[in-house]
């Protein structure tokens, strides 16, 4: 865990040492004016700040404090500031949250509850140190396959079932819900073959009408049907040598079903309006959201059809189901989408994309990501840009009235889950983490229900 170095901004010698008092156990610097705060925090590797608005030469204003807050948000934006105000000044505090505060604090000081505030800030800045450690371990850009960004030892497991299927030639369904990210894999298996200068062809059988399916598949002759001036080629014809996609596998209607199987039981099939087969060497994958073996339970798609495209069955998981996944993946789509702005998730919005469910996966994230990089009015996207409720990590007027065991038990499950990802499961590795032994982590994971393999 990183280190806890509070830097108390405070003119008033007398509520420095009150101050102090509160942080046994925390390494306290102490700075009262604009220069000394700037060198402490140049100096020291310091993670909150709680600022006075009223400094010197501008004690009775509030020009020096919010000088400040601008100076340390601009050049040290991880920081955690948490401005301290008098009670009748309660719209300074929202001006400085307005420009990038963490919270605030109102006079006078009780030792307690300012504690809590700060050993709040503290715990989200930790947060973000792991997340940030997590995205610096692995290669640009945490790839194990082209095009795939992971680290969750659920998705190392499709990986390593893509690189050893890829190589041989048997035919792949992959299974998962929509936006979950099936054609990259499919695009992997084929750059992974020994088909890979072959060409991959796509259909989607979803969004072809069902009376020009067949056609895109197999191609028909001059003549064959009304507005068939001319002979064209198929998919299947088109991705001879190489590797044929069959994308919403799902939707194929029952009698094209029939063609299809016949095409990969024979390898050979007739264009519309001809008699003569033709032979095609192809690889075929195909993927669907669908569940196929429901569908064959109510005679939707053919069981035999089934077992040949499922020669190896690839399912992916869901988005909620692969941890800090979701985080790795916005930081790329922000970087992707934030032009010559230098954008970044505040605490709140990386709170609020882990807690998300996610019903769209990645489609929907790539999707909130790139409006959040048009519409954020600020280099520091937050939970609203999103539009995503805030998760664990608030930052409203009431989060104080929430009971403390509550607040702590987010804070823990949220840390649980990182370290246990970054660690890819290994419990050893994540109790030295957390300081905590491994009879202790167990109980802990049990108690969030979170798994290991998370």
């Amino acid at each position: 865990m990183i280190a806890r170095n509070l830097l108390i901004v405070e003119d008033d010698p007398g509520l420095q040492s009150q101050m102090r008092w509160c942080f046994e156990g925390t390494e306290v610097f102490v700075a009262d004016n604009y220069d000394d705060a700037m060198q402490t925090i140049k100096k020291n590797q310091v993670q909150v700040v709680t600022l006075d608005l009223g400094l010197p030469p501008d004690p009775g204003g509030t020009s020096e404090g919010f000088r400040l807050l601008e100076a340390v948000r601009n050049r040290f934006p991880n920081i955690k500031i948490v401005v301290i105000t008098g009670r009748e000044e309660q719209e300074h505090a929202v001006t400085a949250i307005a420009n990038g505060a963490y919270d605030y604090y109102q006079k006078p000081i009780d030792g307690t509850t300012l504690k809590f505030a700060v050993d709040r800030a503290f715990t989200l800045a930790n947060l973000e140190e792991q997340h940030r450690v997590l995205m610096s371990q692995h290669d640009e850009p945490n790839m194990p396959l082209e095009g795939l960004i992971a680290t969750s030892s659920v998705m190392m497991d499709v990986c390593n079932q893509v690189k050893r299927v890829a190589p041989s030639d048997i035919n792949v369904l992959i299974t998962g819900e929509t936006g979950t990210g099936k054609e990259i894999i499919a695009t992997n298996i084929h750059r992974l073959s020994e088909r890979n200068e072959g060409p991959l062809v796509t259909i989607n059988c979803a969004a072809i009408p069902e009376n020009l399916l067949e056609s895109e598949l197999f191609g028909h002759e001059k003549g064959s049907f009304t507005g068939a001036h001319a002979r064209k080629i198929g998919k299947v014809e088109a991705a001879h040598g190489g590797t044929l996609f069959l994308d919403e596998i799902g939707d194929m209607p029952l009698q094209l079903q029939a063609k299809i199987l016949r095409f990969l039981q024979e390898r050979r099939f007739e264009r519309v309006g001809s008699n003569s087969p033709q032979d095609a060497d192809v690889r075929v994958v195909s993927a669907t959201h669908r569940d196929l073996q429901g569908m064959i339970g109510s005679g939707d798609f053919r069981e035999d059809l089934y077992y040949r495209l499922s020669e190896l069955d690839i399912r992916l998981p869901a988005l909620r189901e692969r941890g800090s996944d979701v985080l790795l993946i916005a930081e790329k789509l922000l970087q992707n989408n934030q032009g010559d702005r230098k954008l970044r998730f505040n605490s709140q919005a990386l709170a609020a994309l882990e807690s998300a469910e996610w019903p769209g996966n990645i489609r929907e994230l790539e999707n909130r990501v790139r409006r959040a990089a048009i519409l954020a009015e600020s280099e520091a996207v937050t939970a609203a840009d999103l539009q995503l409720a805030e998760g664990t990590a608030e930052d409203d007027d009431d989060v104080v009235l929430r009971p403390l065991k509550e607040i702590r038990a987010e804070a823990e499950r949220a840390a649980i889950a990182l370290a246990i990802s970054r660690t890819n499961g290994n419990i050893s590795e994540t109790s030295r983490i957390l300081g905590v032994s491994r009879p202790t982590l167990y109980n802990l994971m049990n108690k969030y229900g979170i798994q290991a393999e998370a």
